[in-house]
C-alpha cells in the first residue's frame, strides 16, 4: 500500500469513527425527546433544518451537479427515501414501542451485516478472512455489551412491534450505504447530500401534515437546540463524514463502524448520566475495536468468502 493510499484509509477510518460518535448522540437525544415531539415531526424538522443549513455550502455545487443528478435520479431518489425520509423516522417510531437495549441490538448488528453482504453482492466488494473475522468479533462485542456479560439476558430478549421498525430501519440504512457508494464520482458530496436532504424532507412533508392532525407538541428551548444538533451534527457533519469514509474505504468496511455507536453511547451515559463504567464496557470496547482493526487490515492472499 502506497503512503497516499494509507493516508486515505486512515482518513476514512477517522471520519467513519466521527460519524459514529455523533450518531451515538443522536440515539441518546432521540430517546430523550420521544415524549416531547411525535416521530415524523422530529424527522421532518431535523431534515428541514439540515436542508436550510447545508444550502449555503452546497448551492454552487448544485448548479454544477444538476445535470449529473438528473442522470442519476434513481440513485438519488433511493438514497433520499431510504437514508433521509425513512431511516431515522423509523428509529423515532420504534423508540416509542421498544426498549433501548433492543434498539441498540438491532440497529448496530443487523445493519452492518446487511451492508457488508449487499456490498459483496452488488458492489463486488470481497469479504476476505480478516474482514469476516472482524465482523464476527464486532458482533460478539456488541452482544456482550447488550447481554451485560450474561447469556441469559440475551436469550430472554422479547421482540415487539418497535423491533420490527428497527429491523426495517437497519435494512434501509444498508441500502442507503450502497447507494452512496454507487454515486458517480463526478457528483460532488455537497451536491449529493443537499439534494437527498431536500428530496427526503419533501417526501416527509405530507406524512408530517397527516401526523400533525393527530398529535401536537409544544416548542421549547430544549427542543429547539436539540433540532439544531440533529440538523447540523447528526445530519450534515455525520453524513459528510460517513460518505467520505465510504469513498475512501468502501461501503462494507465503513458499515462496520456503526458498531461503535453503542460503545460511544455507554461513554456518554457515564459522562452525562453518571452511570458506572464497568468491566463489561471495557471488554466490549476491546472486542469491537479489535474487530474493526481486523476488518480494516489488508488481506495479503486472494482468499475470500464471497
Amino acid at each position: 500500500m502506497t503512503p497516499t493510499a494509507q493516508k486515505n484509509v486512515f482518513g476514512g477510518i477517522c471520519f467513519a469513527t466521527l460519524a459514529a460518535l455523533i450518531w451515538s448522540g443522536n440515539f441518546v437525544l432521540a430517546r430523550g425527546l420521544y415524549k416531547q415531539i411525535p416521530p415524523i415531526a422530529l424527522g421532518f424538522y431535523r431534515w428541514a433544518t439540515a436542508s436550510v443549513l447545508i444550502l449555503p455550502i452546497s448551492i454552487k455545487y448544485l448548479r454544477k451537479d444538476f445535470p449529473l443528478l438528473i442522470q442519476s435520479w434513481k440513485i438519488v431518489l433511493i438514497a433520499s427515501v431510504t437514508g433521509i425520509s425513512m431511516f431515522n423516522t423509523f428509529i423515532y417510531i420504534g423508540s416509542h414501542y421498544t426498549s433501548a437495549i433492543n434498539l441498540a441490538l438491532i440497529g448496530n448488528t443487523v445493519s452492518p451485516i446487511i451492508s457488508v453482504l449487499l456490498a459483496a453482492i452488488f458492489l463486488k466488494e470481497k469479504i476476505d478472512s480478516l474482514k469476516a473475522t472482524g465482523i464476527i468479533l464486532c458482533i460478539c462485542g456488541i452482544l456482550f455489551l447488550l447481554m451485560k456479560g450474561d447469556l441469559k439476558n440475551l436469550l430472554s430478549l422479547q421482540f415487539s412491534t418497535g423491533d420490527g421498525w428497527m429491523v426495517l430501519a437497519a435494512f434501509l440504512f444498508s441500502i442507503y450505504t450502497i447507494m452512496a457508494r454507487k454515486k458517480p464520482a463526478t457528483i460532488s458530496l455537497p451536491g449529493f447530500l443537499s439534494t437527498t436532504f431536500i428530496i427526503g424532507t419533501i417526501i416527509l412533508f405530507p406524512f408530517y401534515l397527516w401526523e400533525a392532525d393527530r398529535q401536537s407538541f409544544t416548542w421549547n428551548n430544549q427542543l429547539f437546540y436539540s433540532l439544531i444538533y440533529l440538523g447540523l451534527g447528526a445530519s450534515i457533519i455525520s453524513f459528510f463524514s460517513w460518505n467520505y469514509a465510504i469513498k475512501q474505504i468502501g461501503a462494507g468496511r465503513t458499515a462496520l463502524f456503526g458498531n461503535l455507536i453503542p460503545i460511544f453511547s455507554s461513554i456518554e451515559a457515564v459522562i452525562i448520566l453518571n452511570e458506572p463504567f464497568t468491566f463489561i464496557h471495557l471488554i466490549s470496547m476491546l472486542m469491537v475495536f479489535t474487530g474493526l482493526l481486523l476488518a480494516n487490515l489488508r488481506q495479503k492472499t486472494k482468499e475470500s468468502f464471497l
